[in-house]
């Protein structure tokens, strides 16, 4: 089923879900690092509460996403969704820029960065909860086959590794090795970049139509092949995102047959394919007379 359909309504809850709870955990992050005095902390409770904004981006997409076609948009409204995942990715790489540019602050100008036991305990609750909803994040956007749901579930798993850099500052600083503060900043850094840049790629491949769905040679075949009445096929074409594959196929037929028997091959191989292929929602038949030996 399509992430525009029934599963994009559940989608969208869990966009409401996740959003409440990323602004819950900037919230605890802003009130302690306030009571504490900890400045590094109240920047990451910002940092927080900007990753809050991917989740309303999800939810207009969805929206706007799940709108029947119309004259404008015969196909319907289903990249609207891809969009989104598009600036999921832009923001992953904004947040990998500016953990980049802190990073080469503190190489540049050396900050000892605030430890209590606040602190500590405060980024280590809300590291926990962001890694579980990050992971239900990415279940769910498995399960719904939802493109940007996925995307977003690597957004939230920024916040964990921006969390892991902050406690991994704390320990080193600990240990006597401040020097080690902003390498640890690079690296996480670099690795939310290469998230992001694999969203956009994803998003990209959709967006251009790319054939790298999971429409599987060998079960078309099985699935046309097996379809009483044709002889053959050719030309299998898909393109889409996940749980929204849009195919055509060129079948082939017994010349002799008349129109309205070639129609009903055709309405039984689409009927076929869409049951068998998982994600496929629509898919085009032509039908080509076989031709004399």
């Amino acid at each position: 089923m399509s992430a525009t359909g029934a599963n994009g309504r559940r989608v969208r809850r869990i966009f409401l879900v996740v959003l409440a709870l990323n602004l819950l955990v900037a919230l605890a992050k802003a009130v302690f690092g306030l009571l504490a005095g900890s400045v590094s902390m109240v920047a990451d409770a910002l940092h927080s509460g900007f990753d809050s904004f991917s989740n309303v981006v999800g939810i207009v997409a969805l929206y706007f996403a799940g709108k029947p076609p119309d004259s404008e948009h015969p196909y319907g409204h289903g990249k609207i969704e891809t969009l989104g995942t598009l600036v999921i990715g832009a923001m992953l790489l904004l947040t990998a820029a500016g953990i980049l540019y802190e990073g080469y602050q503190r190489l540049v100008g050396p900050v000892v960065p605030e430890i209590t036991a606040v602190t500590i305990g405060v980024m280590i609750v809300t590291l926990v909860i962001n890694l579980a909803v990050s992971t239900y994040e990415r279940r769910k956007g498995e399960e719904y086959q939802s493109q940007i749901l996925v995307a977003d579930s690597q957004h939230t798993k920024s916040d964990v590794f921006v969390s892991l850099a902050v406690l991994g500052g704390f320990l080193a600083v600990r240990l006597g090795y401040p020097e080690a503060d902003p390498i640890i900043a690079f690296a996480i850094g670099l690795l939310i970049a290469r998230m992001g840049i694999g969203i956009l790629y994803d998003a990209a491949a959709v967006l251009t139509d790319t054939m790298n769905l999971p429409c599987d040679p060998a079960l078309v075949r099985a699935v046309v092949m097996n379809t009483p009445g044709v002889a053959g096929y050719h030309d299998f074409r898909c393109r889409g995102k996940p749980g929204e594959i849009l195919a055509d196929i060129h079948i082939i037929v017994d010349p002799v047959l008349p129109v309205s028997r070639a129609h009903e091959i055709s309405d039984e191989v689409e009927r076929r394919l869409k049951e068998t292929v998982p994600g496929l929602a629509e898919v085009v038949v032509h039908i080509e007379p076989e031709k004399s030996p």
